[in-house]
């Protein structure tokens, strides 16, 4: 479980983007995390992976501050920012770089995700475009099997058929206990997925809803989120 209790964040101090916020995550199931620009979305995933530090309040993970950082949280959380350089080095040794850190690592799962994404197994990241060095590292996620993946606009940067693929690719990696965090304006990329939405507003949240599907129709997000603004 994760949960923000009363916390206050700022980049500088006369502009906080956090201010007495508070905010749970259950485990299990999928939750897109939506807001306007500017309100936080990402910096509330820094401070859940302990990147960064609040000022005031504190950001817990399974009852641990996040900003301890221990070695035993971090190898159960994995977060694919936005923007990410990967080094000029094979994906395989990429991999083999990272496996000791995640314990749960999956050498089939990260096959599995790589041919859904219709992505070779071994490449160089090198000469990867971005699109391609999106779908590795989301798969490299995925194949980390952790209890938390944090995605922040997972799919900027992907063609229409990998939006599509994209979906399939996370259902691939979802287990009973992972709890995913997107957080995105695309939302129809992603609305077949979500389990629950949340919507925030800087300091206010103004929808914590799961999602009910009726005749197997998914929910509007995009409506959801314009009325939810609007009211």
């Amino acid at each position: 479980m994760i949960e923000v209790k009363n916390v206050t964040f700022g980049y500088t101090p006369s502009a906080r983007v956090l201010e007495d916020f508070s905010l749970s995550f259950q485990e299990g199931g999928v939750y897109g995390l939506l807001g306007k620009n500017g309100t936080g979305k990402s910096t509330l995933l820094y401070l859940i992976t302990g990147l960064l530090r609040a000022q005031k309040g504190s950001v817990q993970v399974d009852g641990v501050d996040s900003t301890r950082r221990q070695a035993e949280i971090l190898a159960d959380m994995f977060i694919v920012p936005e923007e990410y350089d990967l080094p000029a080095i094979s994906l395989r040794n990429y991999v083999k770089a990272l496996k000791p850190f995640y314990p749960n690592f999956s050498d089939e799962l990260l096959e599995k995700c790589l041919r859904e994404f219709e992505m070779p197994t071994d490449v160089n990241l090198a000469a990867l475009s971005m699109g391609q060095k999106k779908k590795v590292y989301i798969c490299i996620a995925l194949a980390a099997n952790t209890r938390y993946l944090l995605l922040d606009e997972p799919t900027n940067g992907l063609d229409i058929l990998s939006k599509s693929l994209f979906r399939k690719v996370v259902i691939t990696g979802m287990t009973e206990n992972k709890t995913v965090i997107i957080s995105t304006h695309q939302v129809h990329d992603v609305e077949r997925l979500l389990d629950h939405v949340v919507i925030i507003d800087r300091n206010r949240i103004l929808l914590d809803k799961r999602l009910e599907e009726t005749d197997d129709t998914p929910v509007d997000i995009e409506k959801l989120f314009i009325d939810t603004l609007t009211k």
